[in-house]
């Protein structure tokens, strides 16, 4: 049996955790209120403060439905009750981040701005301190949307390997190369 499946999921008490029919999972927390559509042949069932999930066969798909799901619902009760947050770094210069409510302006070398609209489910921040690199600070409750927009404002100017200029997670350890070498005579 999956070893991620097979764990039971903790249910908070500040969480409610409803399963309807259709099996559309429903977590409202203190942050929020999240919905995830689950595979009919999945079986979800709450036992006290705990949530089990369960697989009809042992079918290859099946198995990897059983760990997704559990891992899915899990990430929801998470972020509801404690929610998630992505820092990103511009390491250029002339790199800047501005944000204007739930738009982020960046000025990444190009001849023109990036003017990035995000979802109302994500709350953004920007810091530029000086002597430190601009840093754009993401927080949601959806661990999925969070990471899918702070991929994407990681794509407009992805870090590269001589110098490390571009937009990188804080933390994150890029692999560098040597540039040319000396010509040997």
């Amino acid at each position: 049996m999956s070893r991620i499946g097979k764990a039971p999921i903790e249910i908070p008490s500040a969480v409610t955790v409803s399963v309807s029919d259709a099996n559309l999972v429903t977590v409202k927390g203190p942050k929020g209120e999240l919905i995830q559509q689950v595979d009919p042949e999945i079986e979800i069932s709450q036992e006290g403060t705990t949530l089990l999930v369960k697989r009809p066969t042992e079918q290859k798909r099946h198995k990897a439905l059983h760990g997704l799901y559990r891992s899915l619902i899990n990430n929801m009760v998470k972020g509801v009750t404690e929610g998630y947050k992505t820092e990103q770094e511009l390491v250029g210069v002339g790199y800047r981040a501005t944000n204007t409510g739930n738009t982020l302006d960046l000025v990444l070398g190009y001849s023109h701005h990036y003017v990035f609209e995000l979802p109302k489910e994500i709350k953004v921040t920007t810091t530029a301190e000086k002597g430190k690199n601009p840093t754009i600070i993401l927080e949601s409750i959806d661990k999925q949307l969070l990471g899918q927009v702070a991929a994407k404002i990681r794509s407009l100017r992805a870090p590269e390997p001589y110098k490390g200029k571009g937009i990188k997670f804080v933390g994150e350890v890029l692999r560098r190369k040597a540039g040319k070498s000396a010509s040997k005579k």
